[in-house]
Formats: C-alpha cells, sequence, structure tokens
C-alpha cells in the first residue's frame, strides 16, 4: 500500500460540514487499519465497496493508496456524504459519472442494498455501535457481494463486543478477529451462508404506552423503543402550541412527529434528520399510523434546505455525541438551525439531560427561554424566538 500517498489524504481531511473541533478529526486508527488489511486483498481490477465511511477516509484512501478506480460508497449521514464530497473536491476526486469527473474513476454514493454490493469483491465496514444496524449490513452484504467476497469489519476496541462476531456468524460461515493495533480490530468475514426469508429489516413495533407503530431501521437510536428523553417531552405535549407548521428536528424514528400530529390535526409536521435510517423509519411509522398524508420527511443536515422563518414549532431532543466522543457542538448546531428556521414569535421546545449548561445558550441563541419541567435526570424548556430578525 502507498503509505505516503494515504498519509497525504488523511492531512488533508476535514469534517465539515459537521461539527469541527481541536479535538475531533476526520479519521481514526480503524480507517489505517481498515485499508492496510484491505491492502492485501485488493488487487487493480477488484471492486471495491465501503460502508459506514464517516468523513471520505476510506473512500478516498482506497482510491488514493490501493489501486482501485472505482469506489461504491454507503453513509447513512447526510453529513458523511457532504463531507466526503467536500474532501474529495480538495483532494482533486470526484464521484463518478459527474460532469467535471473522467468516466471511469472515482467513487459513487449508493443507498445499503445492491446496487452498492453487486459484483464487489471486497467490502469495507466501519462497524456501527449497535447490533441491529450490523445484522441489517450484514445480511445486505452475504445477500448481494460477490461470490467469495471478503468482509472487513474493523472498529474502536471499547465499542466492540463478542455480540459482533455472533452476529456476523449468523451470515458467514468464517469470521476471523485479527490481532488489536492502536486500540482498534479487524474482523475478516467471508463464505456468505445462503441467504433465506426476507432480508433483516426491523417489522414494525407497537408501542403500548403510545399505543402507536413505530419502524426503525438498524442504525436509527433507540430503535423501536420510547428513549426517556421523549418520553419525558411527550408529557408536555397538552402545553404545546397548535402550529401550522411544526418541525421533529432530528427525528428519528419519527415518534415526537408521530403523536404531535395525532394531537393537532389541522398542523403540518415536517420530521427530518440527518440519518437516511432514520429518515426512512420516520416515513414507516407516519404510514403504520395512518399520517403519511400529514407528515412529510426530509434527510438534512439541521435543516439547511428549509427556508428562514418556516416554522412556528420545533421539537428537539438533541444528541449530545458526535461519533464516540462526548461533545455539546452538535445541540448548539441544533439551536442555531432552529433560531434560524423559526418564524418570529415561534418556539424551540427541548429535552436534554440536566448536566448539559444548554439554558444560557438557548437565550442567546433562539431567545427567551422558560424551563417546563425536571425531573432527575432531564429538563425540557421552551424557548420563543425573538420577534426581531
Amino acid at each position: 500500500m502507498a503509505q505516503n500517498s494515504l498519509e497525504g489524504v488523511f492531512g488533508r481531511l476535514r469534517r465539515r460540514p459537521d461539527v469541527e473541533a481541536p479535538n475531533l478529526q476526520a479519521w481514526d486508527a480503524t480507517d489505517t487499519l481498515l485499508l492496510e488489511a484491505a491492502a492485501a486483498v485488493v488487487t487493480p481490477g477488484s471492486q471495491v465497496a465501503v460502508i459506514g465511511d464517516r468523513y471520505g477516509a476510506l473512500t478516498l484512501g482506497a482510491l488514493a493508496a490501493l489501486g482501485v478506480r472505482k469506489v461504491r460508497v454507503h453513509q447513512d449521514l447526510i453529513t458523511g456524504e457532504r463531507a466526503l464530497r467536500n474532501n474529495a473536491e480538495a483532494l482533486g476526486l470526484n464521484a463518478f459519472g459527474a460532469p467535471e469527473s473522467s468516466a471511469d474513476t472515482g467513487f459513487a454514493q449508493l443507498p445499503l442494498g445492491d446496487e452498492l454490493l453487486s459484483g464487489a469483491d471486497t467490502v469495507l465496514l466501519q462497524l456501527p455501535r449497535t447490533l441491529a444496524e450490523l445484522e441489517e449490513i450484514a445480511d445486505t452484504v452475504a445477500r448481494h457481494a460477490a461470490p467469495g467476497a471478503v468482509l472487513l469489519a474493523g472498529g474502536r476496541i471499547k465499542h466492540m463486543s463478542l455480540g459482533m462476531n455472533a452476529v456476523l456468524q449468523r451470515h458467514f460461515q468464517s469470521v476471523q478477529p485479527q490481532l488489536a493495533r492502536q486500540k482498534s480490530r479487524i474482523i475478516l468475514a467471508q463464505d456468505a451462508k445462503a441467504s433465506s426469508g426476507p432480508l433483516h429489516v426491523p417489522a414494525v413495533e407497537h408501542l403500548a404506552e403510545l399505543d402507536l407503530d413505530v419502524a426503525a431501521r438498524g442504525a436509527v437510536f433507540a430503535g423501536p423503543r420510547l428513549d426517556i428523553g421523549t418520553r419525558f417531552l411527550l408529557t408536555f405535549l397538552p402545553e404545546m402550541p397548535s402550529a401550522r407548521h411544526a418541525v421533529d428536528l432530528g427525528c428519528g424514528t419519527g415518534i415526537l412527529a408521530a403523536m404531535y400530529a395525532r394531537q393537532n390535526p389541522d398542523s403540518v409536521v415536517t420530521a427530518t434528520d440527518q440519518s437516511a435510517a432514520a429518515v426512512a423509519s420516520a416515513a414507516g411509522t407516519a404510514r403504520a399510523n395512518g399520517l403519511e398524508e400529514r407528515i412529510a420527511v426530509l434527510q438534512d443536515d439541521a435543516m439547511s434546505t428549509m427556508p428562514a422563518g418556516s416554522a412556528d414549532l420545533i421539537l428537539l431532543n438533541p444528541p449530545f455525541h458526535l461519533g464516540a466522543s462526548v461533545h455539546a457542538g452538535a445541540g448548539i448546531k441544533m439551536f442555531e438551525a432552529a433560531a434560524r428556521v423559526l418564524a418570529p414569535g415561534g418556539e424551540l421546545w427541548t429535552v436534554f439531560n440536566r448536566h448539559l449548561h444548554y439554558l444560557p445558550v438557548l437565550e442567546r441563541v433562539v431567545g427567551p427561554t422558560t424551563v417546563k419541567g425536571q425531573n432527575p435526570k432531564f429538563t425540557v424548556a421552551a424557548s420563543r424566538r425573538r420577534q426581531e430578525r
């Protein structure tokens, strides 16, 4: 493998449009380990697919250092897709098929499925955090990749578990964990088992406490369950205003959107998330509850494509992690987005962990903020968008 080429790629990677900070970087030791392992099996004629590339390190590293001309890649987060394109442009690479690119080199960003994996003999995977997501990925790779394909799945040791081996063993005859290095490890899986039954996509489950059917793809936070922050925010649903246009920001499975739409039949609701799996799940939840005509879904980065002043109410249960890092930047980015998208006098209703010092930030970024309630773990606050713009 051309190590100098790889170092040249990694040294220029940025996270933008995702949050950037001195303690956050756009690649990790797992990316290096995966590409080094791939160098032992990839030939110039190999068809390579990449899954879970956070900011483009695997895709661009493969193009620069493995001698392959095309890479197909699936990224769940729209911020990752945009970061890959930004980094590729900075390195003089483009998506193949784009007008400015050469005809037969580059990368294509595709959904998880047959188009991504058909004919692929090498698959590089940044291991997901949940077994449900890994189950969906492993099942899809086993079904659609080329016969004899090698899956190289890597992660940080602290986030790996024996359960991951068990998931891979359900779909591959051979699963071999490799020696760890720099606190990362690779699992080599090959010889896919014959698939039977429908593709592993979690079924819709009924939440009895809400009398709501919830659809959840594997990558969605909390799966089909009701996370405790959302549960607490929902207790304030009767106090929330009836809005012409309400937004469930960071919608996940769309529970907030569905419950608000059910209680406010005259409101139009948008469920938006940066995750493709979340948006697909929210759409499934809306359909399962007969709300598909009332709830629009949108994959977006913090409402970046929504017009300023276009919403009267935004509901938000913000993350406080960026990948594996605890970082307030994701929440603050969402508050700033809400301030832009809310109409004057519109309201942002937020639930967040009590240890996070978000109240002064909400007051400064959005407008006058009132604590609506607290329990031992969470705070719910309502912030009113200032009238001046």
